[in-house]
């Protein structure tokens, strides 16, 4: 069935294959990277961008602002509607659990307290009772404040949003 010939053939289109792309590769470095090297002396940056320095960029950035400040001017009312984000998750009336536990006087509550709802343990490592600080940075980055945590949300980036919805939490329950 496969003679000399056959044989012969077979071989030769495979060396002619491997020709072609060796050639291909070739024709493609000569075009991309110039002459037969490549990369040599004579090739420039074709333009620069200039970037700021490490010092002048943290000299730059905000200050940052005091959480006891801004929460002696919190405004519950503004938390409130700040608040429309967390409903999905969180119930605000006494023992309603939804995917998050009730935040109906969380406030001032011991951590991972909540009856009925099954907590990660994550919050019990870094917090002991809900104070307004700990609130804040928890709500800040959840993830990053209790590593572990079951709470999926990314964070609030404005203390002025954080310090109003620990405020309207906080006059819930009178």
């Amino acid at each position: 069935m496969f003679d000399t010939m056959t044989t012969t053939k077979i071989i030769g289109g495979f060396c002619g294959t491997f020709l072609v792309f060796l050639l291909g590769g070739w024709a493609a470095e000569t075009i991309y990277h110039g002459g037969a090297g490549g990369h040599g002396e004579d090739h420039a940056q074709g333009y620069m961008i200039e970037v700021a320095e490490a010092g002048a960029a943290s000299a730059e950035a905000e200050p940052e602002v005091d959480f006891a400040t801004v929460m002696a001017s919190a405004d519950a009312a503004a938390g409130e509607a700040v608040f429309r984000n967390c409903r999905s998750c969180h119930a605000i009336e006494d023992g309603k659990n939804g995917t998050g536990p009730s935040l109906y006087g969380v406030v001032g509550r011991a951590v991972d307290t909540e009856a009925g709802y099954t907590y990660s343990g994550a919050l019990e490592a870094v917090a002991d009772i809900w104070t307004p600080e700990h609130l804040n940075g928890f709500l800040a980055d959840p993830k990053g404040y209790a590593p572990g945590t079951k709470m999926g949300f990314k964070g609030l980036s404005k203390v002025e949003d954080r310090a109003n919805i620990i405020a309207y939490l906080d006059s819930l329950d009178g």
